[in-house]
Order: C-alpha cells, then sequence, then structure tokens
C-alpha cells in the first residue's frame, strides 16, 4: 500500500509540486542540493493555470523561459497544450512511484519530459516516457495508478498540503514554514 503523505519525519522538509507548471520543474531541479538536507517529495493537484487570453499565455512563456535561461536550465519546450488540461494520471502515476521507491526520480522525469521535451503529460504514453527512464514497467505503472490505495495516498498528500498550510504549488514545508513558489529556493 502506497506511504501515505504524513508518514514523513516531523523535521524533514516537503517539497509538494505538480506537473502543470515550470515553476515546479524550477524548484525540482534546484531542491536536492539547495536545501542542504533531501526534502520529501510530494507530488499534489492543488491548482490549474489559468489565463485570460493568449497575450497573457505568451508574457508567461517568456517569463518562465527568461527565468530557466537565468538558472542554467535546458531552454524551455512547452507542451500542447499549455497549460496541460488534466495531469491526474501523471500525479497518481507519481505517487505510485513514490510508494515502490523511485518517486523522484520519476518525478524529475516527467518533469523534464513537459518542460525540456515539450511533451503533455496529460497524455499516458507521455508519462510512461517518464517511467521507462527510471526503470518502471509499464504494465506495473499502469496496475500501479489503477489502484484505489494510489487514489488514496494522493487525497491523503492533498489534505497534508492543506493541513501544512500549502495554497499553491511549488511549495517547500521547512519546519512549519511554507515557501511558495519557484523563486523559494535562492539562485
Amino acid at each position: 500500500m502506497p506511504q501515505t503523505a504524513g508518514s514523513s519525519t516531523a523535521s524533514q522538509p516537503r517539497f509538494y509540486y505538480d506537473f502543470a507548471s515550470p515553476e515546479s520543474y524550477f524548484v525540482a531541479e534546484r531542491a536536492l542540493h539547495a536545501l542542504g538536507e533531501v526534502p520529501e517529495w510530494i507530488p499534489v493537484g492543488l491548482e490549474s493555470l489559468s489565463f485570460r487570453c493568449a497575450e497573457e499565455v505568451a508574457a508567461y512563456r517568456e517569463d518562465a523561459e527568461r527565468r530557466a535561461e537565468a538558472l542554467g536550465l535546458m531552454a524551455l519546450r512547452w507542451p500542447e497544450p499549455f497549460p496541460a488540461a488534466d495531469t491526474t494520471w501523471a500525479l497518481l502515476a507519481a505517487t505510485y512511484a513514490k510508494w515502490i521507491g523511485r518517486g523522484v526520480a520519476f518525478s524529475l522525469a516527467a518533469l523534464r519530459q513537459a518542460f525540456a521535451a515539450g511533451r503533455d503529460l496529460g497524455e499516458r504514453d507521455n508519462v510512461l516516457i517518464a517511467a521507462a527512464a527510471c526503470e518502471m514497467h509499464p504494465a506495473a505503472v499502469i496496475k500501479g495508478v489503477e489502484l484505489e490505495s494510489t487514489r488514496r495516498a494522493l487525497a491523503e498528500a492533498e489534505a497534508r498540503a492543506a493541513a501544512d498550510g500549502v495554497t499553491t504549488v511549488p511549495a517547500i514545508w521547512i519546519d512549519g514554514q511554507v515557501l511558495a513558489g519557484e523563486r523559494a529556493i535562492p539562485a
């Protein structure tokens, strides 16, 4: 049965992320080194990006591309559609990956598929490519995603995020304090 979100030690930092925004990708690429200790990685589906018009999307993309370059990351390649319509299947796969000890590897691979390769994580095959990159068999991932315990673990992670005061992702919880957004970790 997947590990519940509340099973980490009290003092271990927690990194809450999703697969819809490049900010989660920015923090994921730096979280392991910048915090001085390994945080617990917790996938959650708290919000989705929404824009009022095409100009707003274009401005957001331009800003994110500048930030990726400033951080020394690969040039962003945008998945289509952006923002992704629904990444629930990818979040369930990340929850399952966490249970089998591949959560960080899978999540990094998935975020790289989305924002370095431009693949839509709303598409199951793109999620399975990320899983294969960290030696997770596609059949096992499909079965793991379908488990009721995986759905329950994702819901528990989202409840834990709310209890920790997380309202947006990415967010890092450290000793009762929430640092939100990609700028929570210094460059």
